[in-house]
């Protein structure tokens, strides 16, 4: 078999078959096959696109180049929930402990942020002592014991996606459904999870700018993850400003708190109970989507769900006094208001640069060399739709840095104010399950 002639075969808008997927996947990973001919293969696919059978193949064969976490000893049906990302989203941080306390599994494998804010573990090192460097046994027990545990990704977890997004971030290849489908189905699948719930964002703060695109790849890893006999579904949701009202590591830990004592800002709240409705349902812990809303209400209500994260938190050494006193978070050294101009509503808040802001203030990583400010960060106090008065607070910089100049006049060329009356966006845009 010749890598010429696979280029080939899909230049010419022709369907691989699994042995040349896996041979070149195999090969490329070993170092077999050179990176200009991988990249002339990536660009025959952003061009011609690949089938289903295709997509699920690349996905498998991407799975198998590395580890796979066996989760077999753990009881129950896993379920997992994966977000494309965005600005504020702090799903996971109340997803994780809510879901586990009306009794569903949540083994959940997680990343250090690059960009805008710090990934998962980052938010909950905010927790003095937290720690994620455990045992897989130990992963294994605590999600036994209390069905819930968080864990760093292992270094040898889809090698070979690791290696062609690299490729594909120098060649332009990038923003392919197949491709982005196939790497983020193929690190999910290896993670363990029987059954995935895939939160993907649209709008200005998402990787998916448009709502079709986001559906369209929202069906494709649908289709891929019940190709390789995992349940799985995707919820549409909005990231056309910032979901909740923290972007920051201590910010969003003290928000997602909040939250599960049934004081979270309504969006994030929202979008908790509908993605973890779906766990559920998946985990067969429901058999209705209304049951299983109905559990976890209920769970936020009675304070369940709160003990849950305390439990969750201790259980990895993090110290459980900070949930009922937030102020023992990390804390930056000034609070820096930014006020309104004009007096209206709000009609835009352009995540992406809310973001990017955070980022400069030291909430997130520009290279993975950076250090992290944990606890610096922006709140808002304002989203669309809201009406505000000229020299009314419309979020504050948390920041321990001198000069902010220049995030304030990015602040303020992202949050555009309007005369009309402003709808505040839709939430929830569309449930994908075939």
């Amino acid at each position: 078999m010749r890598m010429y002639d696979i280029i080939e075969k899909k230049r010419n808008g022709n369907e691989l078959t699994e042995e040349e997927i896996r041979f070149f996947v195999d090969g490329y990973t070993k170092g077999d096959i050179p990176d200009y001919q991988v990249s002339a293969l990536l660009m025959a696919i952003y061009f011609q696109d690949m089938s289903e059978q295709e997509r699920a193949q690349l996905t498998q064969a991407m799975v198998d180049s590395g580890d796979k976490i066996d989760l077999t000893d753990i009881s129950g049906i896993k379920v997992d929930k994966h977000s494309t990302g965005g600005v504020g989203d702090t799903t996971t941080l109340v997803l994780a402990p809510l879901v586990a306390s009306v009794g569903v599994p949540v083994a959940k494998m997680s990343g250090r942020g690059l960009g805008h804010t710090g990934g998962t573990i980052d938010k909950l090192e905010s927790v003095p002592g937290f720690h994620t460097e455990i045992s897989n046994q130990e992963f294994i027990d605590l999600v036994n014991k209390n069905k819930v545990s968080v864990i760093g990704q292992t270094g040898n977890l889809t090698p070979a996606d690791k290696k062609l997004y690299s490729l594909r971030d120098v060649t332009a290849t990038v923003n392919s459904i197949p491709l982005i489908a196939s790497s983020i189905m193929s690190k999910k699948i290896a993670s363990g999870a029987d059954a995935i719930v895939l939160d993907v964002k649209t709008g200005a703060g998402a990787f998916m700018k448009d709502l079709e695109d986001a559906k369209e790849l929202a069906k494709a890893m649908v289709s891929i993850g019940k190709q390789v006999g995992r349940n799985t579904m995707a919820v549409i949701s909005d990231m056309s400003q910032p979901l909740g009202f923290a972007i920051g590591n201590s910010l969003e830990v003290k928000e997602a708190i909040e939250t599960l004592q049934g004081k979270g800002p309504k969006d994030l709240t929202e979008l908790c109970l509908v993605l973890g409705s779906q766990m559920v349902l998946l985990a067969n812990q429901a058999s209705t989507i209304e049951e299983a809303r109905e559990k976890l209400e209920e769970s936020l209500a009675n304070g369940q769900a709160f003990e849950h994260f305390k439990t969750f938190l201790s259980s990895q050494g993090g110290d459980p006094s900070v949930i009922d006193d937030t102020e023992l978070l990390p804390k930056a050294a000034k609070q820096i208001q930014v006020k309104a101009k004009q007096t209206g509503t709000i009609e835009s808040i352009v995540a992406d640069n809310i973001g990017t802001a955070a980022m400069m203030l030291g909430a997130g990583r520009a290279t993975k060399e950076s250090e992290i400010d944990l606890s610096a960060g922006i709140l808002l106090h304002k989203k669309v739709g809201d009406k505000v008065q000229e020299g009314e607070p419309i979020l504050t910089l948390h920041t321990n840095q001198q000069e902010v100049n220049s995030v304030i006049d990015l602040i303020h060329k992202s949050i555009l104010i309007s005369d009309n009356a402003v709808a505040a966006p839709t939430l929830i845009y569309d449930t994908i399950t075939e």
